[in-house]
């Protein structure tokens, strides 16, 4: 009889042994697969919220780091005016040319307050603008011919073209709006429009303070503004070449505060003109001379901020991207922000839950190594004479080993198969019951609603995160249990394999 063969016969034999280290390896084994199971759902939460968030990012100001440091030493920050500008546009193009970059956009922002062009308006939100205006638009300059939101599945095209090369590099007056705005204006594609820029311009003194400012006595108009301000308009000509509509996701059922955060955004969206960047900054100057009086020797010193976009290929290239980018960037306070960094921000209770479930791991997996080592280290003590005999016959104890080896390996797979179930389940229970704790429930900042600045209908509440969180049968989490299972039942046959390398046949048969 071969030595897979006793294995197999010594297993059936000594049925109350072989009982006894099967409840062991299962109920160890329960453990550690519930928590390999948490561990690797809470992993494929992350990966999938944030593979459905988008490989978008941008250079933002690092607030956290500028609030910390402002703290410890403010004389620094009022005698430096440079902390707070945007790295110069040739750093934000170089980061753009690194290999991870699917494409890059900077956009020039501006924005109009209007009486005559009318902006679309939620029936069941009040809207009110300042500045002597009835309505407002947002302008988004681009500086390619192809549109970030077109291409990120925010918006579509409905009616007429894109911009052309001329249009990004004449800076035309060709613009795209949204249907919603085209049909309140009774616009159409081809049709020209004069929005009638307004705003409010407040007279300075000659030390650049407004006028009346530390008078007392200054009362408040009906629009909000100072009786010395004026209401200010000029004419600004444009031609729509395109009308988009927005492109509406399938949400599950949203609480009120974020069915009204989802709401302001859609509006926001609507209310957005795309027009090429020079067409933006034109806006901005003719708003900056027409409305606040600022002269052409100020306008020329204004700095000029970009929003900017980076589309990455891959969701897995975004740390060597941050890496790589932030190197580039000679602004200490500027840095990398991607739109899945928001995760981070309200996953709280999910990333607290995968590292218990790591240190688990941990534990169960030590504490197996030592509970098996010892079971099978008392069973091989009681079974001497039986090695020794073999020992005496000849038998190598190679052998020995191999037979060893395969009846643990035969209970310990049985056991680890059937863990692989019931610690499924268990995962599952202990999941839903740590979600309903208070300790839990208080990392997630109160059920905020994070949106981020990059796309921004990109948004992400911790009940969304926790909604996403299910313990499946994963190919991973079978794949890691069963290589975690296994491998801690090798290992824990080492110490009881040494002591069959030490046996004497001689003294046993003594």
């Amino acid at each position: 009889m071969n030595f897979w063969q006793r294995g197999l016969k010594s297993v059936t034999r000594r049925k109350g042994r072989s009982l006894i280290l099967f409840l062991v390896i299962f109920i160890l084994g329960n453990v550690i697969a519930g928590s390999v199971a948490i561990q690797q759902s809470t992993k494929n939460v992350e990966q999938e919220t944030k593979k459905q968030m988008g490989a978008v990012a941008t250079i933002e100001l690092d607030y956290e780091r500028v609030d910390k440091e402002q703290q410890a030493n403010p004389e620094a920050f009022e005698t430096n005016d440079e902390w707070h500008k945007q790295p110069p546009l040739k750093e934000l193009e170089a980061i753009g040319e690194l290999p991870y970059v699917k494409y890059f956009e900077y956009s020039i922002g501006s924005w109009m307050g209007l009486n005559k062009i009318k902006s679309y308006s939620d029936p069941e939100m009040g809207m009110s603008y300042g500045g002597g205006a009835k309505y407002n638009l947002s302008v988004r300059g681009v500086n390619r011919k192809e549109i970030v939101d077109i291409e990120e599945g925010l918006i579509k095209l409905d009616e007429g073209s894109i911009f052309s090369d001329k249009d990004i590099e004449e800076g035309t007056n060709n613009i795209i709006i949204s249907k919603e705005v085209a049909e309140l204006n009774n616009l159409s594609v081809g049709d020209q429009v004069v929005f009638d820029v307004t705003g409010e311009y407040y007279p300075m003194d000659g030390n650049g303070e407004m006028e009346g400012s530390d008078d007392e006595e200054t009362t408040m108009d009906s629009m909000g503004g100072t009786e010395e301000t004026e209401i200010r308009t000029f004419d600004f000509p444009a031609k729509v070449i395109g009308i988009f509509s927005v492109i509406k996701k399938e949400q599950k059922e949203l609480t009120p505060e974020e069915r009204s955060n989802e709401s302001w955004m859609a509006m926001d969206q609507i209310n957005t003109i795309y027009a090429p960047n020079k067409l933006a900054k034109e806006l901005n100057s003719q708003m900056s001379q027409k409305i606040w009086g600022v002269s052409e020797d100020d306008l020329v010193n204004e700095e000029e901020y970009y929003q900017t976009t980076y589309a990455l290929k891959s969701t897995d290239d975004l740390e060597a991207f941050r890496e790589e980018a932030n190197a580039l960037i000679s602004n200490k306070y500027y840095e990398v922000k991607a739109a899945s960094d928001q995760y981070d921000q309200v996953a709280g209770s999910m990333k607290k839950l995968g590292q218990i479930s790591g240190y688990v791991v941990i534990i169960a997996v030590a504490a197996s190594l030592m509970i098996i080592t010892l079971i099978v280290l008392l069973f091989l003590r009681d079974r001497k004479h039986e090695l020794g005999i073999y020992l005496s016959l000849g038998e190598n104890r190679g052998k020995i080993i191999g037979q060893i080896l395969i009846e643990l390996l035969l209970i310990g797979s049985l056991a680890l198969v059937l863990s692989l179930v019931t610690g499924n389940l268990l995962a599952g229970g202990i999941s839903n019951s740590l979600f309903q704790m208070d300790w839990f429930a208080n990392t997630d900042q109160n059920g905020m609603m994070y949106s981020s600045g990059i796309m921004g209908q990109n948004t992400i509440s911790p009940e969304q995160v926790q909604a996403a969180y299910k313990v499946t049968f994963s190919m991973g989490y079978i794949v890691t249990y069963l290589v975690t299972g296994l491998g801690t039942i090798l290992l824990s046959a080492v110490v009881p394999l040494l002591y069959i390398l030490r046996l004497n046949p001689k003294k046993i048969m003594m």
